[in-house]
């Protein structure tokens, strides 16, 4: 049963990276500034239904977190970001998925309550952080839910976010409300190890 479902999401995932690949990031987001207004993606619903659905149905109903969505389901997290929360969900898009070395999502899809839930878990922490308080953080480091931090660098009203790899990466599209926490959009898969 085990291998029905990983080669269901592998078939799925290598289709919407094949469809991803030539995709860019939408092109309304705006970078995270403290004092600009929260923004959405493109494809998300009325942020009134957003704000009603949890993290999981509020990524799936934008239209832009598939890839997310599929390996969320792949690595038996789903259950875990419907919960009561609050979470804070730095959520890559399709595009910054399509971005890893070809085969990656394949790879981690052989083993996903391994390697790859470490990776998902690594973009998600305990509690509400709105964007408003992730500016407050630069030079700071927050603790994931995988156990490893994150650095926190602000500069001209952008957010950069560092994972343990020593990659860099964008903050695009802040505080879309979900009923059991808050997403933040990002271009890139955050790693907790090299």
């Amino acid at each position: 049963m085990k291998r029905h479902i990983a080669a269901a999401g592998a078939v799925s995932l290598t289709l919407f990276l094949a469809a991803c690949s030539t995709a860019t990031a939408p092109t309304s987001m705006a970078p995270v500034t403290s004092s600009t207004a929260p923004t959405t993606p493109a494809a998300a619903t009325p942020a009134a239904a957003m704000a009603n659905s949890d993290i999981v149905d509020t990524a799936v109903a934008a239209g832009n977190f598939k890839t997310l969505a599929a390996a969320l389901t792949a690595a038996g997290l789903v259950d875990t970001l419907k919960g009561p929360g609050p979470f804070t969900v730095f959520a890559p898009t399709d595009a910054a998925f399509a971005k890893l070395p070809a085969g990656t999502v394949e790879t981690l899809l052989k083993e996903p309550k391994g390697k790859l839930a470490e990776i998902l878990k690594y973009h998600v922490v305990a509690g509400k952080v709105m964007a408003a308080d992730v500016v407050k953080l630069n030079g700071q480091k927050v603790k994931t839910v995988q156990g490893a931090e994150l650095g926190v660098e602000v500069s001209g009203g952008k957010v950069v976010l560092v994972d343990a790899a020593g990659n860099r990466v964008n903050v695009v599209a802040t505080d879309i409300a979900a009923s059991n926490g808050i997403i933040h959009v990002i271009d890139a898969v955050l790693l907790p190890s090299k």
